[in-house]
C-alpha cells in the first residue's frame, strides 16, 4: 500500500534518510545561532557555539573514561547548566542518559544505580553524600562519580570536578549520532504502582518529534526565553531543553524555584515561557508584594500534574500569565495532550467559566496519533462529560517500554495503546478531563507517590495492624499523602511519631502529612474501601 508500481532505485541512502534525533538541534544551532545566548545561570552565560563546545567536551570525557555506546550515564543534579549539558553530551558519546530524582531516598537511588547499570554519575555537591551512601549499598559495581560544584556551594572535593573534567577533554570529539532513531536516548524511573520504580526507556525519534510538536502547540516563534522550572530529572524536563536549540531559544536555569526567582527572571531576563506543576502557579499567585516584579509581556505557561484549581487559573491570568493545561506521563516523554483554546466557543465566557474549561487536559498534541478514553474492553466511552474510562495513548512519543520488564511492557501496550492508568471523562468536543487517578497514585507538586510504598513503610511499625494511604487535596502541593492507620489492640496512636517513623525510610515528600487512627472501612472480602477514605481526607 502506497508503493509505486516501479520503485527501482528509490532506496534509502545517506542523502535522503537521516535518523531523527534531538542532538541535531544543537549541532545546527552551534553555527546558525552561534552568537546567540544559549544558557543563563547567574554569571554563567554561554552562547550556542560555547554550549556546543562544552557538550562536546563532556562527550569526549565520558568516552575517555570508558563509556561506550549503549552504556548508561546517570545524573543527580538540580536545574543547572551541567544538567542541560548532560542532555546533549551524554548521548553525543552514544550513551543513555539517566536523570535521577534528587529527592529520592538512599535505598531507591541505590536500586536505580543497580538496575540501570550506570557507569558514571554526575553529582551536584549537595548530593555527593547521598550518592556515596547509595553506592555503598549497591549489589553491583558502583558508578564513577564526577562532582558538579555550584558557585554558591562548597565542593566536597572527594571526586573529580566537572569543570576540570571538561577542561581536560578533547574539544574536537566527533559526536556519535544514532544510526537508528529507535536507539535508546534516555532512561527515566517512575514509581508506578509499587515501591520499586520502573525504568522507562525513550528513543531518539520520540524526543525529536516531542520538540517539534511542542513548538507548534505552544505557538513558539524564534528566540523564546525559557525558564527551566520543571525538574530535568522529570521526563527530561518535558523535553524542553532538547527543544530550545531548535528555535535558538535561551535556557534560563533555576536551582531554587521561588516566587522571587521566577519574577526576577521574567523581569531581568525577559522569560517568555515556562512549564510547571500547579504548585508553581500557587507560588506565583500567593507571592508577597516584596517578591513581585512588574513586566510588560505575557508569559506563556504549560501546567500539568494534579489539575489546578479554577480559582488559581483565574488569579494568575490577571497577573500576566497565559496558562495552558497539558497532560502526560513519564511513559509519554511528558505532555501529550493540551487544552487547545477554542476562541469561537470560549472567548465570550466569563472568567470563572474560562478557568473551568482551561482545567481540562484537552486533545492530542501534533506528534501523537490518537488519545482517547475507553471502557475496560477498550471500547470508546460516550463523550458525554460524565462516563468515566481510562485514558489510552498511541503515538510517536510513547516509550520503548520498561527496562528489563517485558511483562509490564506487554501489559502497558495491550491492544495497541499505552494504558495510562488514569481515569477520565471525554466531553462532546473530544476534550479529555481527568476524573480520578487510577491505581492510587498521589501527585504531589508534580511528583508521583506510590501509596503502596508508603503503606508498606507504615505497616512496618510495630503498633500498626493495617494502613491505607490516599490523596488529600492541598492548596500548595495539589495533593499530599494522608494515612489512615488501624492500630493493634492495646496500642495508642501518636500522629507526629508515626510521621517521623515514615520519614526515617521515605523521602520527605513521600511521607504522610496527616495520619488518622481509625478502623478501616472494608468490603465483605476484606478489601479496603479507599473511596470512603478519600471522602474523609478531603474534609480534614
Amino acid at each position: 500500500m502506497g508503493w509505486m508500481s516501479d520503485e527501482t532505485g528509490l532506496d534509502k541512502c545517506a542523502a535522503n534518510h537521516v535518523p531523527l534525533t534531538p542532538l541535531s538541534h544543537l549541532r545546527r544551532a552551534a553555527s546558525v545561532f552561534a552568537n546567540r545566548p544559549a544558557v543563563i545561570y547567574g554569571d554563567h552565560r554561554v552562547n550556542y557555539a560555547d554550549y556546543y563546545a562544552r557538550c562536546t567536551r563532556l562527550a569526549a570525557a565520558l568516552a575517555a573514561m570508558g563509556v561506550k555506546p549503549g552504556d548508561v550515564v546517570a545524573t543527580l543534579l538540580p536545574n543547572t547548566p551541567a544538567q542541560a549539558e548532560a542532555h546533549f553530551g551524554v548521548p553525543a558519546c552514544g550513551a543513555v542518559l539517566n536523570t535521577i530524582n534528587t529527592r529520592l531516598d538512599v535505598g531507591t537511588v541505590s536500586y536505580i544505580f543497580d538496575h540501570g547499570g550506570a557507569k558514571v554519575v554526575l553529582v551536584d555537591s549537595e548530593f555527593v553524600d547521598l550518592v556515596e551512601t547509595a553506592c555503598a549499598k549497591m549489589e553491583g559495581q558502583p558508578p564513577e562519580i564526577i562532582e558538579v560544584a555550584d558557585p554558591e556551594l562548597p565542593a566536597k572535593g572527594r571526586h573529580p570536578l566537572y569543570e576540570d573534567v571538561l577542561a581536560g577533554a578533547d574539544a574536537a570529539f566527533d559526536w556519535i549520532m544514532p544510526q537508528d532513531e529507535w536507539e535508546s536516548l534516555a532512561l527515566n524511573y517512575t514509581s508506578g504502582t509499587t515501591g520499586r520504580p520502573k525504568g522507562v526507556v525513550y528513543h531518539h525519534r520520540g524526543a525529536y518529534l516531542m520538540t517539534m510538536g511542542t513548538v507548534i502547540s505552544w505557538r513558539m516563534v524564534l528566540h523564546p526565553v525559557f525558564m527551566q522550572i520543571v525538574p530535568l530529572f522529570h521526563c527530561n524536563g518535558w523535553n524542553h531543553t532538547w527543544m530550545m536549540p531548535l528555535i535558538g531559544g535561551t535556557l534560563v536555569c533555576c536551582r531554587d524555584i521561588t516566587a522571587a526567582n521566577i519574577y526576577d527572571a521574567i523581569a531581568d531576563e525577559g522569560v517568555t515561557h515556562f512549564g510547571g506543576a500547579p504548585i508553581v502557579l500557587n507560588t506565583i499567585v500567593n507571592a508577597p508584594d516584596a517578591e513581585r516584579r512588574s513586566f510588560d509581556h505575557t508569559v506563556e505557561v504549560f501546567t500539568a500534574g494534579a489539575p489546578p484549581a479554577p480559582a488559581t487559573l483565574s488569579k494568575i491570568e490577571q497577573l500576566g500569565f497565559n496558562v495552558t493545561q497539558v497532560y502526560g506521563l513519564t511513559e509519554t516523554y511528558g505532555h501529550v495532550t493540551e487544552c487547545l483554546w477554542r476562541p469561537e466557543d470560549w472567548d465570550q465566557l466569563d472568567q470563572a467559566a474560562r478557568a473551568a474549561v482551561k482545567a481540562r487536559q484537552g486533545v492530542a498534541m501534533p506528534m501523537m496519533d490518537h488519545i482517547t478514553v475507553t471502557d475496560p474492553k477498550m471500547g470508546q466511552t460516550p463523550m458525554d462529560g460524565k462516563t468515566q474510562g481510562e485514558i489510552m495513548i498511541r503515538g510517536n512519543s510513547v516509550m520503548k517500554g520498561y527496562f528489563k520488564n517485558p511483562k509490564a511492557t506487554a501489559e502497558a501496550f495491550a491492544g495497541g495503546y499505552f494504558h495510562s492508568g488514569d481515569l477520565a471523562v471525554q466531553h462532546p468536543d473530544g476534550y479529555i478531563q481527568i476524573a480520578d487517578r487510577a491505581k492510587d497514585i498521589i501527585i504531589s507538586g508534580g511528583e508521583n507517590i506510590s501509596s503502596v510504598e508508603v503503606e508498606g513503610v507504615l505497616m512496618g511499625h510495630p503498633d500498626v495492624n493495617l494502613a491505607a494511604v490516599v490523596a488529600k487535596p492541598d492548596d500548595k502541593w495539589g495533593e499530599v499523602p494522608c494515612a489512615f492507620v488501624e492500630l493493634k489492640a492495646g496500642t495508642s496512636g501518636d500522629e507526629a511519631a508515626m510521621i517521623a517513623f515514615a520519614r526515617e525510610t521515605l523521602a520527605g515528600f513521600k511521607a504522610p502529612k496527616r495520619v488518622v487512627f481509625q478502623e478501616l472501612p472494608k468490603t465483605s472480602t476484606g478489601k479496603i474501601q479507599k473511596f470512603e477514605l478519600r471522602k474523609t481526607a478531603a474534609d480534614l
